[in-house]
């Protein structure tokens, strides 16, 4: 079983920058993909990024694409999301899900319970 704790959101005006942290309990977590995903209010929860077990392979969603940037360093068992850009349409709950890489959010077996982030303009 793996516990994830997302960190890091607050409120930040438009074009500003926010680094979300994902940090995990488990021995398994250095072995598995993690993603990020955003959910504003009434909408789905959307993906953002992926990362795979080692970090050597991302995936981004075309709307955060040189904006945002996944990584994660094993060793303190943690995922970060580095947020550059910030656009008001970027204010959502941000969540890190664990158990894979994918876009897909059924793909993922284990949920943090989430950071706030809001773009003011």
């Amino acid at each position: 079983q793996v516990q994830l704790v997302e960190s890091g959101g607050g409120w930040v005006q438009a074009g500003g920058s926010l680094r979300l942290s994902c940090a995990a309990s488990g021995r398994t977590f250095s072995a598995i993909g993690v993603g990020w995903f955003r959910q504003a209010p009434g909408k789905e929860r959307d993906f953002v990024a992926g990362i795979n077990w080692s970090g050597s392979d991302t995936l981004y969603a075309d709307s955060v694409k040189g904006r945002f940037t996944i990584s994660r360093d094993n060793a303190k068992n943690a995922v970060y999301l580095q947020m550059s850009s910030l656009k008001p349409e970027d204010t959502a709950v941000y969540y890190c899900g664990g158990g894979s890489m994918s876009s897909r959010k059924e793909a993922y077996a284990f949920w943090g319970q989430g950071t706030q982030v809001t773009v003011s303009s």
